[in-house]
């Protein structure tokens, strides 16, 4: 079944003296139920856009967006989750971590007796258990993002949304994250779409991964299949090594030498 469903979009912005810039310009595609998906390509291109799009915080573009052929706010009025990690960590900073989880659990209307058992499992999976009490600004900027992930994983969204979130991280870090969100797509099977810089990174997750051309008016280039690659997935596997190879030719023919990587 397809979840996210984009038809020709694109977007506009202001720019001087009455005139506009484009962003992205006529992009369609679709991502099926349980699909992870990457976005791939230089600054600019309107990766960051057409997430903004999905997560119905921008409603300027032109063209249709569906998800399982309804508006997302009719899918969220009808108890559709979705969660949004950003390049920094959006924290509470008035709130302990756990209190900054059990917030996002209210929202989505999860009942109180389970607050407890989702915050403790989350923090497990992103390591700050230790930490569960201490407020954003008592921890580094690489915990802060942690502890946001652990925030977007504990509602179980059908939809998860991802701008670059393991950019701030170091990289044994990121590459236990990575994991840790594949152990939890294997148990909940949430569909992802997910920017980054890293083809590595995008090939070690995705289904799929879409490179983008420079923008201004960025469009989907290419779309590289993944399905070959049987999981689970190892960071050492050569066959992953030599895939992300191919990616980055595909970044340089669409991006040139100022590729974003």
């Amino acid at each position: 079944m397809t979840q996210i469903t984009l038809k020709n979009i694109s977007r506009s912005f202001p720019a001087a003296r009455g005139t506009s810039w484009k962003a992205v310009d006529d992009v369609s595609l679709e991502i099926k139920v349980g699909e992870i998906v990457g976005m791939l390509g230089p600054s600019g291109c309107g990766k960051s856009t057409l997430l903004n799009i999905v997560a119905g915080l921008d409603e300027g573009y032109e063209g249709s967006f569906t998800v399982q052929g309804r508006s997302l706010k009719d899918q969220l009025a009808a108890g559709f989750r979705m969660a949004y990690v950003f390049q920094e960590p959006r924290l509470l900073p008035w709130k302990t971590v756990r209190e900054n989880i059990e917030f996002v659990l209210e929202a989505a209307e999860f009942p109180r007796s389970q607050w407890r058992e989702k915050t403790d499992r989350v923090l497990d999976l992103v390591e700050l258990t230790r930490f569960a009490d201490f407020r954003p600004m008592q921890l580094c900027g690489g915990m802060q993002q942690r502890a946001s992930i652990a925030r977007a994983f504990a509602i179980e969204p059908d939809i998860l949304l991802m701008d670059e979130p393991f950019s701030a991280l170091d990289e044994l870090t990121a590459r236990r994250l990575r994991q840790s969100l594949l152990n939890i797509w294997q148990s909940f099977r949430s569909t992802i779409l997910f920017v980054s810089h890293n083809a590595l990174e995008a090939t070690f997750l995705g289904d799929r991964v879409l490179v983008m051309s420079r923008g201004p008016a960025g469009r989907i280039r290419e779309e590289i299949d993944l399905g070959h690659l049987s999981r689970p997935r190892m960071d050492d596997d050569d066959a992953l090594f030599q895939q992300s190879k191919a990616v980055v030719r595909s970044l340089s023919r669409y991006a040139g030498r100022d590729t974003d990587m």
